[in-house]
């Protein structure tokens, strides 16, 4: 048990690790304090730039993934690897960095379920693009994208506990949209693409 506590705490740490606040202080922003807010890769992007959103994407992809796979190495037991996984995720939403404060965690989130249900989230990342596509929002693309997943994990199979992780995760992410889905019912939530 020690063992396994072990491993998720190294998980949130991992997790906590904010990139982008990281990167737009090499540009003397503060990325709390301007645009959206928000610490992800899309406000880095409007702010900074999209080199450094997409670099910021990257490193909250990897921590996410590294933070499932590392953990996977010392047991690969179901309940152990979902439980890293939703660890790393509230490191991000949790940063132990940020006064317990962050991001989203769509793009950690990605990272976590690319690792140990790749497939699902082909098919979760294929929705998400497409209801870019339409819609033209980002954060409307993510919050569809994470509900699908854990439909698609139902689907598929898929260990008990990577789809109630997969549920947990969509729920807190669908949950931190809260203002953008104001925003977008109100028609004053900024579109990432031009129609």
């Amino acid at each position: 048990m020690l063992l396994i506590f072990s491993t998720w705490v190294f998980a949130y740490a991992l997790g906590s690790i904010p990139f982008g606040v990281l990167f737009a202080r090499t540009q003397n922003i503060d990325l709390r304090a301007h645009g959206s807010k928000n610490i992800g890769a899309t406000n880095v992007a409007r702010l900074i730039g999209k080199k450094a959103g997409a670099l910021t994407l990257l490193g909250d992809m990897l921590k996410g993934w590294l933070g499932v796979a590392i953990v996977s190495l010392v047991s690969n037991d179901p309940f152990t690897v979902a439980g890293a996984g939703i660890m790393v995720f509230l490191g991000h939403l949790f940063s132990l960095f940020l006064k317990f404060k962050g991001g989203r965690g769509v793009a950690t989130g990605l990272g976590v379920h690319l690792y140990i249900m790749p497939i699902q989230t082909l098919g979760a990342v294929a929705v998400f693009f497409f209801t870019l596509l339409v819609s033209k929002y980002i954060s409307l693309s993510s919050i569809i994208a994470s509900i699908a997943l854990p439909i698609f994990g139902i689907f598929f199979d898929t260990p008990m506990f990577y789809k109630y992780m997969s549920l947990g995760i969509a729920i807190l992410i669908v949950s931190k949209h809260y203002e953008n889905i104001c925003r977008i019912a109100t028609g004053t939530e900024p579109r990432f693409l031009k129609k």
